[in-house]
């Protein structure tokens, strides 16, 4: 029987990923995603608790074992022993495109790999503005984008792709995961206004 989730069950998603993760780049990351995946379960009508906890965890093992394919089999090992459902951990898996045995089904793995490298990609964009996420326009990102000096590393076709197969302009999208974000501004240090790193245990 698979594990229930609930807030109390974000708790203990969240100490899973402080177990495991150390850097607060990689923490933040996971929050942002946690964030965008709200988002697009109230937009669809999904269970916004499950869809946070897999975007809250499905980085938790990088840190740890970044090397295909051990991330995310490891954490997937990890989860399953825990006791989280199927359809959970299979959406996790199937962020990575070099499993090809896990393909992207269901809306929930598609919004997945959808918000991932966009969160970053958007958290990059924000923490180089005076005003970081306040403000921050679509057509700011896609100007970006242009610049494959910037954030070298975030495939542009990975994020346009990712959009296409959730059935979402891009553009919306773009803006639906700034605003996801900009919700949790303190907790990922991209408020003009304050700073709030993430140094203490949940």
């Amino acid at each position: 029987m698979g594990l229930i989730i609930s807030r109390m069950n974000r708790e203990a998603a969240l100490k899973l990923v402080y177990k495991y993760t150390k850097k607060e780049s990689l923490r933040k990351h996971m929050l942002a995603v946690e964030a965008a995946m709200r988002l697009y379960a109230q937009n669809y009508g999904e269970d916004a608790e499950k869809w946070g906890i897999v975007g809250l965890l499905h980085d938790f093992d990088y840190e740890r074992w970044p090397d295909p394919p051990d991330h995310p089999l490891k954490g997937a090992e990890i989860l399953a022993q825990e006791g989280y459902p199927a359809d959970v951990i299979y959406a996790i898996k199937s962020h990575a495109d070099y499993l090809p045995d896990f393909p992207r089904v269901t809306p929930l793995d598609k919004a997945l790999y959808a918000c991932d490298e966009l969160a970053g990609f958007i958290t990059a964009c924000a923490k180089v503005r005076p005003e970081k996420i306040r403000g921050l326009k679509t057509k700011s990102v896609r100007k970006k984008m242009k610049q494959q000096s910037f954030a070298a590393a975030v495939n542009r076709e990975d994020m346009l792709n990712g959009a296409a197969d959730l059935g979402v302009e891009f553009n919306d999208h773009v803006q639906k995961v700034i605003d996801a974000m900009s919700e949790i501004a303190d907790e990922l240090d991209l408020n003009p206004d304050s700073n709030n790193p993430l140094n203490d245990q949940p």
